[in-house]
């Protein structure tokens, strides 16, 4: 073969490997994205369930007088204040606690903490769309 028709093979065979790089590049920056978007997904539901136990734990612990309820949720709070990770703009979680009056054995203390998600790209545009996601952690625990 001739090395000037070697040469213009050469040059179409790297202008298919840069379309192929541009069909492909999108495809793998959206996987490489979503794997970023839910590790962090992940560890604010972590961080979520950890904060619901230190609120149950701390409600149902054996002192006198029992922990309000107010009490309670600045404990969740204070454990998930600067932990979640929010790139946008960064809301409180909603604390919900549901305990029997007055707190007592062998009652039930149940510590329920919502969180709406932010994230880089897709829980924004899901909450655009009016779906945003909703992260939630309850934990039961019985009085002491």
């Amino acid at each position: 073969m001739h090395p000037l028709h070697m040469a213009i093979r050469r040059q179409a065979q790297q202008g298919a490997a840069a379309v192929e790089f541009a069909l492909i590049l999108p495809i793998l920056l959206l996987v490489f994205f979503g794997m970023i978007e839910l590790s962090l997904a992940l560890y604010d539901k972590a961080i979520l369930t950890n904060a619901s136990r230190e609120g149950a734990r701390a409600g149902i612990v054996l002192s006198s007088p029992k922990l309000t309820d107010a009490q309670i949720r600045t404990v969740v709070l204070n454990y998930t204040n600067g932990a979640l990770i929010s790139l946008g703009s960064t809301t409180a979680p909603t604390v919900t606690i549901e305990q029997s009056t007055p707190a007592s054995f062998p009652n039930p203390l149940r510590v329920t903490v919502s969180y709406t998600y932010k994230g880089l790209g897709v829980g924004t545009m899901l909450g655009a769309l009016g779906a945003p996601i909703v992260l939630t952690s309850s934990t039961s625990m019985v009085n002491e």
